[in-house]
C-alpha cells in the first residue's frame, strides 16, 4: 500500500504542474516534521520533547537578525513549514483554490516565483516589524505558507476581481470580495493584538502580491527574474550531476586541417575519398561544432553530445 502511495506521490510531483509540486512538497514536509516530534519523544522521553523547538526552528525565520543571518536558509524554509493540521489544511486549500486562478490566466510559470516572493515578502516584514518600535510589542519565530498563499490571493483578486467563487452557505462571492474580507481580518487581528507577527507577515505577502500584479498589468513582469534565477541554478546542478560541464569544453574546437584534409580526398573530377567512413564521420563533427558555436553547447542533443564524447577520446 505505502509503495503504491508513493508511486502516486512520484508521478504526481514529475507530471503535476507547479501548484501540484508545491503542496506536496509543503505535505511532505509537515509529514517530515510530525515524525521527527515523534521519535523526539522517545528520544527525549517526555512529551513535548524539548529538543523539538530547537529543531523546528532551525528552519523558521526568526526576530533575531542574528539567527537569520546565521541560518540565511529560513528566508525560504520558513514558507514551506507547518506544525498543525489545520494550519496546513487551511493554507493548501486556499493555494489550490486561488492557484488555479492565477494558473490559469496568468501562466504555470508564475505560481512559484509568487509563491516565492510572497513568503519572502512575509518572513521580511515579520523580521521588520519586529525590530521596529511599535505600538505591538512581539518577537520569536514565524512559519507557514500564509504570507505566500495571501500574495497569491491579491494577484488573483487583482488579474480577475469579478470571478465568481461559490461558497458554501453564501453561494456566488466575486472574487474581490474574499480578498477584501481576508486582507480585513488581519487588519482585525492587528487590533486586537491577536498574533500581530502573523498578521504582518500575511499583510507584507498580500501587499507583494498587489505589487506583482499591479507591475504585471503595466507590462513589467517581477516573476521573470525569480524564474531566470530558478532555471540557472537548476541547469547549473543538472550540469554539475551530470559531468556535462566538465565534458563540453573539451570538445568545443574546429579542425583547422579539415579543409586541407577534404581536399586530399577529392580527385580531379571531384569524387570523394575511397574511405566515406571517416569523411562522414569528420562532417559529423563538423556539423555539431557548427551548431555549438551558433547555439551553445546545451542546444545539442543528447546522441549528438555522446558521439561528441567519444570523438574527444580519438
Amino acid at each position: 500500500m505505502f509503495s503504491s502511495i508513493w508511486d502516486d506521490l512520484k508521478r504526481q510531483f514529475s507530471q503535476g504542474n507547479a501548484l501540484t509540486r508545491i503542496i506536496i512538497f509543503n505535505v511532505a514536509v509537515f509529514v517530515f516534521v510530525n515524525i521527527v516530534r515523534i521519535l523526539l519523544i522517545f528520544i527525549d522521553g517526555e512529551a513535548p520533547p524539548p529538543s523539538y523547538e530547537p529543531f523546528i526552528h532551525f528552519f523558521s525565520i526568526s526576530s533575531d537578525w542574528m539567527h537569520n543571518l546565521t541560518h540565511p536558509w529560513v528566508f525560504i524554509s520558513h514558507m514551506f513549514l507547518h506544525e498543525g493540521f489545520w494550519h496546513i489544511l487551511w493554507n493548501m486549500l486556499m493555494l489550490y483554490w486561488f492557484g488555479r486562478i492565477v494558473g490559469d490566466l496568468l501562466g504555470d510559470r508564475r505560481i512559484l516565483p509568487i509563491y516565492l516572493l510572497g513568503g519572502l515578502a512575509g518572513g521580511l516584514t515579520f523580521f521588520i516589524m519586529a525590530n521596529i518600535p511599535t505600538p505591538w510589542n512581539f518577537g520569536g519565530y514565524a512559519l507557514g505558507a500564509s504570507a505566500a498563499v495571501m500574495c497569491t490571493l491579491l494577484v488573483a483578486g487583482m488579474t480577475a476581481p469579478d470571478y465568481i467563487i461559490s461558497l458554501l452557505f453564501l453561494g456566488d462571492v466575486k472574487l474581490k470580495y474574499i480578498v477584501a474580507v481576508l486582507v480585513f481580518l488581519d487588519l482585525i487581528g492587528l487590533s486586537w493584538n491577536n498574533n500581530s507577527g502573523g498578521s504582518f507577515g500575511h499583510l507584507g505577502g498580500a501587499a507583494m502580491g498587489f505589487l506583482i500584479a499591479y507591475q504585471l498589468q503595466r507590462g513589467n513582469d517581477l516573476t521573470a527574474l525569480v524564474n531566470n534565477i530558478i532555471q540557472s541554478i537548476t541547469s547549473f546542478f543538472k550540469n554539475l550531476f551530470s559531468g556535462e560541464t566538465r565534458r563540453g569544453p573539451k570538445v568545443a574546437y574546429k579542425n583547422p586541417n579539415l579543409k586541407k584534409q577534404q581536399g586530399s580526398r577529392t580527385g580531379r573530377f571531384g569524387s570523394r575519398s575511397s574511405d566515406p567512413q571517416d569523411l562522414s564521420h569528420q562532417e559529423k563533427l563538423d556539423s555539431i561544432l557548427d551548431k555549438i558555436k551558433k547555439s551553445g553547447y546545451d542546444s545539442l542533443s543528447p546522441s549528438e553530445k555522446e558521439f561528441l564524447f567519444n570523438a574527444s577520446k580519438k
